[in-house]
């Protein structure tokens, strides 16, 4: 599932290549055609991310909210600007003409082996998603534009130079102003927002209520917004703490830690569009570590081999319906 950093440079791609532009707004697939018939022809004026969950504002009121989930990915094609914010390869890129699912794309294309860093193919993991539009495809892509739709797009928004496709979403909805505000105020706080003083202790607050493990409750969306497994799994062992700890029983300056470095890791996995979390890395070892995801982690997928610091073995086991990887040495 994409966590917060993909959501927020997904919305910074929206703000420099569609906000102030009347897009056609378009349901190839079908499903979402009642929806778009709404949208189409409105001026975008805003875009913005909370934890995982995108919200594109359109003049008169009406709002446009995406959950990519687990299958969810947009895939943008044209002539696509680069917000200046973020980077691919350690750079920025500028901009890069670009064909659907990202080929043909020049300095903006995926140098991690899934498309992690990727500004123009954003989502799940890119290198199934286009097996499954090219299963789906009816002929060969020309590199006209806009293209053809590849797969089963859901929303496709389209101006005069970029193209927006959508697909697998797990909602996908037009909302108005008030049920925006009802969904956002559901939501735990987002430090790529609001990194304040204020924000983190409502945070504290927050966890501190909570007698479930500290390994749930960081999935929690209602207490802290964005993190998902990887970014939980490297939290935990970057705090040294035991992911069945009742988050209840931490000291309060344990859980503003959590937050600090939370809103760390957030900050370099929206710039760079890798979640790397283990400090320090340069040249040849940062280089690895944009392309191999094991040379960016401690224990994320890296179950029954040696601890990077401690030697002993990382466990894996299913906690909350989901995978956990953790030392039971450095988080004991």
């Amino acid at each position: 599932m994409p966590e917060g950093h993909s959501v927020h440079r997904i919305a910074r791609q929206f703000r420099v290549n569609f906000v102030g532009t009347s897009p056609e707004v378009t349901s190839p697939q079908g499903r979402f055609a009642q929806g778009a018939a709404l949208l189409s022809g409105r001026e975008m004026t805003d875009a913005r991310a909370v934890g995982k969950q995108m919200f594109l504002e359109f003049a008169g009121d009406q709002w446009l909210r995406i959950h990519l989930g687990i299958y969810g990915a947009w895939d943008f094609a044209g002539d696509v600007r680069i917000d200046p914010s973020i980077q691919i390869h350690g750079q920025t890129p500028g901009h890069s003409k670009l064909g659907q699912t990202g080929e043909n794309s020049g300095p903006g294309g995926a140098v991690d082996q899934d498309g992690e860093d990727s500004v123009t193919s954003i989502g799940a993991p890119r290198r199934a998603r286009v097996r499954m539009a090219e299963s789906d495809k009816a002929g060969e892509i020309d590199g006209s534009f806009p293209p053809e739709p590849v797969g089963q797009v859901r929303v496709r928004l389209l101006n005069e130079s970029v193209c927006a496709d959508l697909r697998g979403p797990t909602a996908c909805e037009v909302l108005t102003p008030a049920e925006v505000d009802a969904v956002v105020h559901r939501l735990g706080p987002d430090p790529a927002n609001a990194d304040t003083p204020a924000e983190r202790a409502r945070f504290v607050e927050r966890a501190g209520k909570k007698k479930t493990p500290i390994g749930l409750v960081l999935m929690d969306q209602s207490v802290v917004a964005g993190i998902g497994n990887v970014y939980r799994a490297e939290m935990l062992f970057r705090a040294g703490l035991n992911p069945h700890t009742p988050a209840n029983t931490l000291d309060r300056t344990v859980l503003e830690s959590l937050w600090d470095d939370w809103a760390a890791l957030l900050d370099t996995g929206i710039t760079v569009g890798q979640m790397i979390t283990i400090d320090g890395l340069e040249g040849e070892a940062y280089q690895r570590a944009l392309v191999e995801r094991d040379e960016r982690h401690w224990v994320y997928k890296l179950e029954g081999t040696p601890c990077k610091n401690c030697g002993t073995n990382i466990v894996l086991e299913e906690f909350g319906a989901r995978k956990l990887y953790w030392c039971p040495s450095c988080q004991s």
